[in-house]
């Protein structure tokens, strides 16, 4: 078993990564929790696949199990769902003792993350992702969110999880799009790092059963960045925003889809022709953008969309909630490990990105 802690004092945690974990997720959650009332909050892709073996293992440690399953699809981080969960926590008379457990993908974790947080000013929440996405990424950190509107991740806290239990066999039952798009999660993470490292680790990774093959070590890479990054900046107010690479323009996409790009699609979109931008103005070494489009091409990822075009893309970006105070910080590669940061002002972010003005 490998074990990562994100250590934050007091809210520090660990996060468990092993093959077969899933069969042991009631024991291992009683090494955390007491018996206590928990909602199991899935989806209703997992549902039939992984609900009944959580639940099982749940009630056999001693807890009693609420289970809740929500639409698939980023519409369930919406009020309305949120709304639903309160009643269902409510119903199953939950006290501040209660335990929310996450069975899912990032959705799942947002929307049980955000309802732990705020039902009765906060109850114990515990991960456990089932897609590559909430694995490597979204698991981790404590950022729970729903969107409000066309606004992504608009209404949200930082709340820390108490456990995150990895299991990569979950990824099996995973399609293929959808186990390539965390690998985008993954190779964003690459880039920012050491570029020995990065290209050694992803250049035997050419279709999605190897990503399959190696996700251990992808989950392992990926979680340790990321923690070290919270870790040092828990609530985004400096390193952390590195992680936004790519998603400038990857969120805008994605809410312009309307669900036809998965996240880890848009984001890849996003690195490759900010990318491109940033080398056409002297800030990336050339070439930068062919090897992360040569990578995520490997597996099938997608580097462009029309929605770059749409007349609805800039509205969308400076709607994102990393403008803070009339500025965009956008996050660039001066080359394969070396992010910087670039202050763009309002008014600068039409003509910086290319893109015209409504």
């Amino acid at each position: 078993m490998r074990r990562i802690k994100l250590d934050l004092g007091a809210r520090s945690y660990e996060i468990l990564i092993e093959r077969g974990l899933r069969a042991r997720l009631g024991g291992a959650i009683a090494k955390v929790w007491s018996p206590r009332r928990v909602l199991l909050l899935t989806d209703t892709h997992i549902a039939p696949l992984h609900l009944q073996q959580a639940s099982a293992s749940l009630t056999a440690a001693g807890f009693d199990v609420t289970e809740m399953i929500v639409p698939f699809g980023e519409g369930s981080k919406s009020l309305a769902e949120l709304e639903r969960v309160y009643d269902v926590m409510a119903n199953a008379h939950m006290t501040r003792s209660a335990g929310v457990v996450a069975l899912g993908g990032g959705v799942c974790g947002d929307l049980a993350g955000f309802a732990a947080a705020t039902y009765m000013r906060g109850v114990a929440f515990i991960q456990v992702p089932t897609s590559l996405t909430a694995q490597v990424d979204s698991s981790v950190g404590g950022k729970t969110a729903i969107n409000l509107g066309s606004a992504k991740n608009t209404v949200g806290s930082f709340y820390q999880p108490d456990l995150v239990l990895i299991d990569p066999d979950y990824l099996a039952t995973l399609s293929d799009r959808y186990l390539t798009e965390g690998y985008a999660e993954v190779l964003k993470m690459a880039t920012l790092t050491d570029p020995a490292l990065c290209w050694r680790m992803l250049s035997g990774v050419n279709r999605a059963d190897d990503i399959r093959r190696v996700s251990p070590e992808l989950i392992d890479f990926a979680i340790h960045y990321k923690a070290s990054v919270v870790a040092a900046d828990e609530h985004d107010l400096g390193l952390r925003q590195l992680l936004n690479f790519g998603h400038t323009l990857g969120h805008a996409i994605e809410l312009l889809a309307h669900g036809a790009l998965a996240h880890g699609e848009a984001v890849s979109v996003g690195m490759v022709q900010l990318t491109r931008i940033t080398e056409a103005r002297g800030l990336t070494e050339p070439g930068t953008a062919d090897q992360i489009a040569e990578r995520l091409q490997a597996v099938g990822l997608p580097i462009d969309s029309p929605l770059l075009h749409d007349a609805d893309l800039l509205p969308q970006i400076l709607m994102d909630k990393k403008m803070r105070s009339n500025q965009l910080n956008l996050v660039v590669l001066k080359h394969i490990g070396s992010p910087e940061i670039v202050p763009l002002k309002r008014d600068e972010v039409a003509d910086f990105l290319n893109l015209q003005e409504a």
